[in-house]
């Protein structure tokens, strides 16, 4: 048996076979229309019960209201109650900074500034994003009761 060779027409394309296009959509649609017509693939060759498809459609459309309703949101709510934290700091406010410095507000040094006294006579300039929150009277006696009990320190000789 002897090989044929393809035949070409006047057109220079080979006899018998169609034109092919590529066609590749950008971004987003691409994944919607691969996940599309997986989803008709799938429901196609089940013989009727395309019910597996959709579920597995509908559980990828619900990852992003997850993500949302579990990451996004609540840092949000952190983000603004931080920021309405910094906002009602006034003078006289007992603070902890983000370093664990505990102190007194003394004065104000602009608009994002705050002089805090952390010992008699030592005051540091801290910004005003730099307090994580106020400290309660009830804060700051637990804090001088834990520090009387530890007692002197080694290296205190």
């Amino acid at each position: 048996m002897a090989a044929t060779l393809p035949q070409l027409d006047l057109d220079g394309a080979f006899v018998g076979m169609t034109e092919f296009r590529r066609y590749s959509p950008i971004g987003s649609l691409a994944v919607m229309s691969t996940l599309f017509s997986m989803a008709l693939l799938a429901s196609g060759d089940s013989g009727g019960g395309g019910g597996g498809a959709i579920v597995q459609l509908g559980i990828l459309l619900l990852i992003p209201f997850a993500m949302y309703f579990f990451m996004i949101r609540p840092q949000r709510r952190r983000t603004r109650e931080a920021q309405e934290l910094q906002r009602s700091i006034e003078v006289g406010d007992e603070v902890v900074t983000t370093s664990g410095l505990f102190g007194k507000i003394t004065g104000e040094d602009g608009p994002n500034r705050f002089w805090l006294e952390i010992d008699d006579d030592v005051q540091i300039r801290i910004a005003r994003a730099a307090v994580q929150g106020k400290v309660d009277d009830d804060d700051v006696a637990d804090t001088a009761d834990e520090a009387a009990s530890a007692g002197p320190s080694e290296s205190d000789d």
